[in-house]
């Protein structure tokens, strides 16, 4: 029996041979790169293994990607042959076969790879028994299209020949001429630019396909064929009619066992009669006409951009990054974090999967502050992910924020839960009784204990990569004291590490201060928080809460002990919880993230440099070569022995130029490059990702040298975004200025009374409902984001910022829009 073959053929991904600077790639990019043909081989393709290096008869050699498998007894049918073409480098079309029947199934010829006393088996398609083949070959084309795609082939074979034997220009040109006039007149004939590798379009001859089978076999099958094409118009009738769901699977049962049968006969897929139909002329111009409108579209949306020192214009394509943060600034977020490989989307709403890039951030947060924790004499534990729906009722109060976005576990396999599980959104309900058996006397404390752990709050809103998510990373700190004053200072203490985190480390400007009464954690005292300003969007984001819960949760879990001083009564215990989240790479990556991707403060990046060999082109000898790359691998080495952390980027197979881009876009905060004339003069060139600056740097003492820019990286991004934050803190004590001030993204430090209603009065009589929008845009009112412990002095009788209020101001407190 013949083998049933599939064979592959690729194209080139760009359609121009040179592109040049002025090309846009996006042009000719190909948009059919792999294409397959089922054909019909001779028995001795069955025993072609992987691997082997065939060649069939005027279509060239083929190396086996899988070999032939027989019947399967699970599928019941066999695993065709499948052969991937290998590119030989030629352009010239090849001829089919000179026979029309030779035409309806591809002669092969199989030669199989290995040494000349290999025997070289002839594998021959037989006209006469040949199964249906989909494209094996092409049909009969139209004379005067086959005879233009002959005629330009040997005229371009003529052209190389002549080029390869060194003629010169003037020599060629007759050549060329006649070569471009050929192709001129088959884009007349056709209306398409010749392709290398083109075949003639099917003729008016050709327009059915030749099943290729043996009279018998072929009139089985077309009855076959026709079987099955009955039983879909009847299934399309009985849709039309709104038949019952079962009969129509009943019946679409039928048609599936009849195309069983047919391929089963065959080995071919059933194809309806004719194939798709071919799109209308005046259908193909009016899609180029549409795709060139879009190029024009988007050489529209390409601006130059303006260089901020020198004032002139620079071109820029914008390879990495296709939004502008100052235009799209929410496009801009979600293709920094995607294409600087922190996240990657995942197939369940709300998650993220964070890669190495971000989670190494993740991992030096956590360094930086489980140190500082453990001086305190904290220690790290884990409780589990599972809290009971009863712990959950005892906690009302404080799980009632929560409780719209608490997951449930409620079947076990197909089984129904005796009782709902709560997965946790935070951990009060699942560490507190525990703290209630282990804390006995006031000789059981203080209490410190920490968790890194993930939480879920099936959040309803707008999803954002570390944002808001449905789960995420974090610490959650609580512990028990035997007395108030004790566990206020740690509060403050917890809150400075935080602020440390977001200005030592992230070179992020917070504000320090209280929540309000309507913004502090619920079932807590009070709340303080350090708050973060995103100036691109005007709004404030949380950046982390230090809690003071007092004893409301210990008389709720009856955490408490002898009270010292009165003989036979309960003292509670004074409780704190503390957290921080995956947010602080969010939040970083709005700040300081440009127009080319990511900028990273150099204290919290996985990597502080890489090292770039640039300079080597054939003309570098092999040695000058090795010397180049072996003294980048030194200064590498060196580099590492002080601590600064770093990687040489010494891949072939990616220019200077790409690594360039790469490393920018990744927010690597320094780069050095190193090429055969800096190795002369004993020097490296370093660039600075945050302004783009270089600087050459003498190779000797380098290491001081690159420690000292590192720093100095460090407190320039942290100047820079403190200016940026401080230029939009705007101190009012008028209500007339409020939206104003607040529409041009600012925060707005105002006199406030602290009460609610007043609070609910400011946030709905900033907001502009007319105006609809995103959670949190500029439609939405300002909200209060704390009372900062830094205090300007109220003036004598000042008045609440709200004009309704009339009440005594209080404080100055800080309102603004907010994520």
């Amino acid at each position: 029996p013949f083998t049933p073959t599939v064979c592959t053929f690729f194209d080139h991904l760009i359609t121009k041979e040179v592109l040049t600077k002025d090309d846009n790639f996006r042009d000719y990019l190909n948009t059919k790169t792999k294409w397959e043909e089922v054909m019909i081989g001779d028995p001795c393709l069955a025993d072609v293994k992987k691997g082997e290096i065939i060649q069939l008869q005027r279509r060239g050699f083929f190396i086996c990607d899988q070999p032939y498998q027989p019947m399967s007894v699970h599928t019941g049918q066999p695993a065709p042959c499948v052969l991937h073409s290998i590119p030989d480098g030629h352009t010239k079309v090849k001829a089919t076969a000179g026979s029309k029947a030779k035409q309806s199934a591809d002669v092969a010829t199989l030669s199989k790879g290995g040494s000349s006393r290999q025997k070289q088996d002839k594998v021959k398609g037989s006209s006469d028994k040949a199964a249906p083949v989909a494209s094996a070959a092409a049909p009969a084309a139209s004379g005067s299209e086959a005879s233009l795609l002959d005629a330009i082939a040997k005229q371009g074979e003529l052209v190389r020949t002549k080029k390869a034997g060194g003629a010169g220009k003037a020599d060629l040109k007759p050549d060329v001429d006649r070569l471009l006039a050929l192709k001129a007149d088959f884009k007349k004939l056709t209306g398409k630019d010749w392709k290398a590798g083109m075949a003639a379009s099917a003729g008016p001859a050709a327009a059915a396909v030749s099943t290729g089978h043996s009279t018998d076999s072929s009139s089985e099958a077309d009855a076959l064929s026709t079987k099955i094409t009955e039983q879909g118009n009847k299934i399309r009738q009985m849709k039309s009619e709104k038949a019952s769901k079962d009969d129509i699977m009943r019946e679409v049962g039928i048609l599936n066992a009849f195309k069983a049968d047919f391929k089963k006969m065959t080995g071919l897929d059933w194809q309806p009669a004719g194939g798709a139909a071919p799109r209308s002329a005046e259908k193909k111009k009016e899609e180029k006409k549409k795709e060139e409108k879009k190029k024009e579209e988007k050489k529209e949306k390409t601006k130059p951009v303006v260089k901020a020192e020198a004032g002139e214009m620079k071109k820029q394509t914008r390879l990495g990054l296709e939004a502008m943060k100052e235009e799209d600034f929410s496009e801009w977020y979600t293709q920094v974090i995607t294409k600087s490989e922190m996240i990657e989307y995942y197939d369940v709403s709300g998650c993220y999967i964070i890669r190495p890039w971000a989670y190494s951030i993740w991992e030096r947060i956590k360094d930086f502050f489980d140190g500082e924790i453990k001086k305190l004499g904290v220690e790290n534990c884990y409780f589990p992910i599972f809290v009971s729906h009863a712990a959950l009722e005892r906690e009302k109060t404080h799980i009632a924020d929560f409780a719209p976005e608490v997951a449930w576990v409620t079947k076990s396999g197909e089984s129904d839960l005796a009782e709902p599980i709560a997965i946790r959104p935070t951990s009060e309900t699942v560490m507190y009784p525990a703290y209630a058996k282990w804390i006995q006397s006031h000789r059981d404390l203080p209490l410190k204990m920490n968790q890194w752990n993930n939480v879920v709050r099936w959040e309803f809103k707008h999803p954002q990569p570390f944002l808001r998510t449905r789960e995420f990373l974090w610490q959650e700190g609580h512990t028990a004291w035997s007395n108030s004053k004790d566990a206020q200072e740690e509060v403050l203490t917890v809150l400075d590490f935080y602020a440390q985190v977001y200005e030592d480390l992230m070179a992020v400007p917070v504000v320090r201060g209280r929540k309000t009464e309507k913004e502090k954690f619920a079932g807590g005292d009070f709340t303080t928080t350090v708050e973060a300003f995103i100036a691109t969007s005007g709004r404030a984001i949380q950046g982390a809460t230090s809690h003071h819960l007092g004893q409301n949760f210990s008389k709720m879990f009856d955490i408490s002990i002898e009270d010292p001083t009165k003989a036979s009564e309960k003292l509670y215990v004074w409780q704190n919880s503390w957290g921080l989240t995956t947010r602080t790479i969010g939040v970083m990556t709005m700040v300081h993230g440009d127009n080319q991707g990511l900028v990273l403060p150099p204290r919290l990046a996985c990597l502080q440099v890489v090292i770039v060999p640039c300079g080597i082109t054939a003309k570098l000898s092999e040695s000058a070569t090795l010397s180049l790359v072996q003294s980048c691998h030194d200064l590498g080495r060196e580099l590492a022995s002080v601590g600064v952390r770093i990687r040489v980027d010494d891949r072939d197979k990616y220019s200077p130029g790409w690594k360039f881009n790469h490393w920018e876009l990744k927010g690597v905060p320094l780069r050095i490059e190193i090429g055969p004339r800096d190795l002369e003069k004993k020097q490296v060139i370093a660039v600075t990702r945050h302004r783009g600056e270089k600087h050459t740097l003498a190779r000797e003492g380098i290491a001081k040298t690159v420690s000292d820019l590192l720093e100095g990286i460090q407190s320039a991004m942290y100047k820079k975004a403190l200016t940026e934050r401080d230029s939009h803190l705007k101190k009012i004590t008028d209500w007339k200025d409020f939206s104003r001030l607040l529409d041009d993204k600012n925060l707005l430090l105002v006199p406030y009374c602290g009460r609610e209603p007043c609070e609910d009065l400011i946030k709905k009589d900033s907001s502009r409902a007319e105006i609809a929008a995103e959670p949190g845009a500029p439609a939405m009112g300002a909200k209060s984001l704390c009372i900062p412990f830094d205090q300007p002095q109220l003036a004598d009788g000042q008045i609440c910022i709200h004009p309704a209020c009339g009440h005594k101001a209080k404080h100055w407190t800080l309102f603004g829009r907010s994520y």
